[in-house]
């Protein structure tokens, strides 16, 4: 297969984490003959410095020609910090989804045997906890109209829905609950919010036309403590933009850390693959963030164009990187973490020839290996 993927790296550790990526799409183009056209732009601050514009047009053009898009992170303290910035990296992400259309953000949520003792939570409590989140991704309160009073005493943020935005990304959610243990829970505030109870009505009506998936209705603060108090009563949760990125925030802690969880964002004709995590301006540069939550966006952008035996190779390599402790300190709290860069040499020559790879850890201390 040979597929143009945009590569949007943006700023703080996304380069980094992107180029373990990259790693592992190269890997997996060599092992199985594939072919990855691979062409780089900027978004964020990086935009930003160099031409004024966190989504440069260049950048826009090039991802609304590529088959898919790899994005790492985008933030810089130098514009978080300053109220008076008058444009922020982070309008870049939001009018990417905005022009591609990606109305449906997907971040799946797996907990890792080897990593529970990590969680802060429970293992009795966490063991086996398999759900994935669709969060609505292109309207709601961060597209709404905003206003800020002249003496900054008073600001507003409107939250428009559609029912046809609704209903896009509920078809996709109720079709995911089919295909995996056929329940879906729509998270919303309906009780005080009118945007929340359009979101229940047109649920209710769409769960007709899916009879065998069992819906259940929360509101998203009591949805937020079961995420934590019992997490694998969840298996397909819907919701709107903000929630959305609240609680699939809050579920990471659940895996014992964000740098493990990966998301696609899906439109019409587009779509756009990352980590959740982000730009973690201070472990820039230091080769110790985790690129697990990118590499397994890989794995995402395989399952997508049904690379499903590639897509598993990803996925396997990186659990066993996970077994074999090869791991940021994030995960990893020991003086034998393995650096950003190893985790991704080690993943990509596993996929290549596991046996070799293997040998080589087990005869040779990871910090003498020729992996590193």
């Amino acid at each position: 297969m040979k597929l143009k993927i945009a590569v949007l790296p943006g700023d703080g550790i996304g380069p980094e984490v992107t180029d373990q990526g990259l790693k592992v799409l190269k890997a997996i183009g060599q092992k199985y003959g594939h072919q990855f056209d691979l062409k780089s732009a900027l978004v964020g601050a990086c935009a930003i410095d160099s031409g004024g514009d966190p989504l440069p047009e260049e950048t826009l053009e090039l991802c609304k020609n590529s088959d898919a898009i790899l994005f790492g992170a985008i933030g810089d303290p130098k514009y978080e910090n300053s109220p008076d910035a008058k444009t922020r990296p982070e309008e870049g992400i939001l009018r990417l989804r905005k022009e591609l259309g990606l109305y449906a953000n997907i971040r799946p949520l797996k907990v890792y045997q080897p990593l529970i003792h990590k969680s802060p939570i429970k293992e009795k409590v966490i063991k086996n906890t398999d759900f994935v989140i669709y969060r609505e991704l292109s309207g709601g309160i961060y597209y709404g109209d905003k206003t800020e009073s002249q003496g900054g005493d008073s600001a507003t943020d409107s939250c428009p829905y559609t029912a046809a935005e609704v209903d896009r990304i509920a078809h996709l959610a109720f079709k995911a609950a089919i295909s995996r243990r056929k329940k879906l829970t729509l998270v919303d505030k309906a009780n005080v919010l009118a945007t929340s109870r359009l979101w229940r009505s047109r649920v209710k009506e769409l769960a007709k036309s899916y009879p065998e998936v069992t819906v259940d209705y929360l509101y998203v603060d009591n949805a937020a403590m079961k995420i934590l108090l019992n997490p694998r009563q969840f298996d397909v949760i819907l919701t709107d933009n903000m929630f959305g990125d609240i609680l699939s925030d809050e579920s990471s802690v659940i895996s014992g850390s964000i740098g493990l969880l990966a998301s696609t964002s899906l439109g019409d004709d587009s779509v756009l693959f990352e980590p959740i995590h982000g730009s973690f301006p201070d472990m820039k540069g230091k080769d110790q963030a985790n690129p697990l939550a990118t590499i397994l966006s890989v794995a995402l952008l395989l399952d997508h164009f049904k690379l499903h035996e590639e897509a598993d190779a990803v996925r396997n390599a990186a659990e066993k990187s996970i077994e074999l402790n090869i791991t940021t300190p994030d995960i990893n709290a020991t003086k034998k973490f393995a650096r950003t860069t190893v985790v991704g040499d080690f993943i990509s020559e596993y996929i290549i020839d596991k046996k070799s790879v293997l040998y080589k850890v087990e005869n040779i201390s990871l910090g003498q290996s020729t992996i590193i």
